[in-house]
């Protein structure tokens, strides 16, 4: 039976895009797995508790259904660690995306939802999720998305870190399905590499930044990229550590840097991640005169960081932490 738009919903449809691609996916074409034998049936819960936010950013405890067979995405860290767990024939609708490994589900089977920063609640409610998983963009979304289903709103916490952020939330998205031991699989590695890189880190200082509008945003510990100042272990000397840079980061001067005269300065390119036309690339804003007077640049310590859609719309994924480390490997390790 067609679900009726709520009222509050309704209202809320003001903040949608126009229109969604593909219209409603069934379970069947979506490619739902098999049904669960009569005896795991009985053994499976109905739902499961997992600790989640709301709207406000709080912690909240969030009942879901267990075993969800159609999920919406609109959260490209939760699409990741989905698609690693082998759950991706679930999704029937999801954002838009410009990230390389996840363009499989951008397809005529499953529905487009519209971005990760403005949901289409039509498309959404069309798409009849069991359940429906965000990121932070769609934090003021997050109460007419709930009038759909239970929605699983997740985040990278810059006090634990990126990699235990990532370890935490996959092992909350893989209660649902019973999956939690595959959550230690998937992780195996990442702390020798880690290590690794800590052995180059250990005892430099660095600048960390984002190019966006042509010039250089300096970002702290507290956001983006913080993985290089806290697992890494990079002395991040750009900014006070009072200082708010979690969404943007603060603009610097080229003479900051110059002045600052870190060992390594690492370059987000925020204008490719986001696709912005007409833009300079990062290295055409930073290889200027002064930059280019720095030791960093004369040894070879500028890092651009290859994969920044990964980095700027995806960091708390399984597999964009990979892309991430391997982004610093390439640069800093023989």
């Amino acid at each position: 039976m067609k679900k009726t738009l709520p009222v509050v919903l309704a209202a809320a449809l003001s903040i949608s895009l126009a229109g969604c691609g593909g219209g409603t996916t069934s379970a069947g074409q979506a490619g739902s797995p098999a049904p669960l034998s009569s005896a795991v049936q009985n053994e499976a819960p109905a739902s499961v508790t997992i600790t989640s936010l709301n709207g406000s950013k709080e912690t909240i405890e969030l009942e879901v259904p267990y075993n969800p067979q159609r999920i919406a995405v609109l959260d490209m860290a939760s699409l990741d660690i989905l698609d690693a767990l082998g759950m991706g024939d679930r999704v029937v609708g999801t954002a838009d995306t410009s990230l390389d490994y996840l363009q499989s589900y951008l397809n005529d089977q499953v529905d487009n939802l519209g971005t990760i920063k403005e949901a289409d609640l039509e498309a959404v409610m069309a798409a009849e999720p069991d359940v429906i998983f965000i990121g932070g963009r769609l934090a003021t979304s997050y109460d007419a998305l709930s009038e759909i289903a239970p929605v699983v709103y997740l985040a990278t916490d810059t006090k634990i870190g990126v990699v235990e952020s990532v370890e935490k939330n996959a092992a909350t998205i893989a209660s649902l399905f019973g999956l939690e031991d595959k959550v230690d699989e998937l992780m195996g590695n990442f702390d020798a590499r880690i290590a690794a890189l800590q052995e180059v880190s250990n005892g430099k200082t660095a600048i960390v930044g984002l190019v966006t509008s042509g010039s250089y945003n300096v970002l702290g510990n507290d956001g983006r990229c913080s993985m290089i100042g806290r697992e890494i272990g990079f002395e991040n000397i750009g900014v006070d550590a009072n200082l708010d840079t979690s969404t943007h980061g603060n603009e610097a001067s080229f003479e900051f840097i110059v002045d600052k005269a870190p060992d390594y300065i690492f370059v987000m390119d925020r204008d490719a991640a986001i696709a912005t036309e007409g833009a300079k690339l990062a290295q055409e804003v930073m290889e200027n005169e002064l930059v280019m007077g720095t030791s960093a640049y004369q040894n070879g310590n500028v890092v651009y960081l290859a994969h920044p859609a990964v980095w700027y719309t995806a960091e708390g994924g399984i597999t964009a932490l990979d892309l991430m480390l391997q982004d610093l490997e390439s640069e800093l390790l023989d």
